[in-house]
């Protein structure tokens, strides 16, 4: 029995080792932490070479990039709950418009009418362009935190507040 054991444990080593390798996950998770220990994070793909149309819908991946929070934030003119919510963004010429959205479900499929709050994100141009499309927060106070997206040569922020 030991040896049918130790041959069963051999052939399913190899027959792992020529599995297919699976395709690099691009999933990337940003974290801003208040300073009550509570946090509110974005989980996004960071797919890169697309082009981005002004005035129209746009997921990174072609998926809605998905925010937690532990805590009520206030974004722009809305407050939001504690819970999970899908964001999406519209490029413009002169600025970007960050859409915070209840629907959450997958596959999502943007409904308008599912919109919490639409924000204007200021927009400025970066020294180098970013290979990746890119979220990062900045912690500006004890309850504030600033979404910063990075794409291409374009760089935008928003700001939340915890409640």
């Amino acid at each position: 029995m030991h040896r049918f054991m130790v041959g069963v444990l051999l052939l399913s080593g190899v027959a792992v080792s020529y599995l297919p390798a699976r395709a690099a996950d691009n999933t990337a998770t940003a974290t801003c932490n208040f300073e009550d220990g509570k946090q509110m994070s974005v989980r996004y793909d960071q797919e890169s070479g697309k082009t981005l149309h002004n005035g129209k819908v746009w997921t990174p991946g072609n998926e809605a990039m998905t925010l937690f929070t532990q805590t009520e934030l206030l974004a722009g003119n809305a407050g939001i709950p504690v819970g999970a919510y899908s964001l999406y963004i519209i490029p413009g010429k002169d600025n970007w418009t960050l859409i915070v959205n209840k629907n959450v479900s997958a596959p999502t499929k943007y409904d308008e009418h599912q919109d919490i709050v639409r924000m204007t994100m200021e927009k400025g141009e970066l020294g180098q362009a970013e290979k990746q499309f890119n979220i990062v927060f900045g912690q500006m106070g004890p309850k504030q935190c600033n979404m910063r997206i990075y794409y291409g040569t374009t760089g935008t922020w928003a700001e939340f507040q915890e409640k």
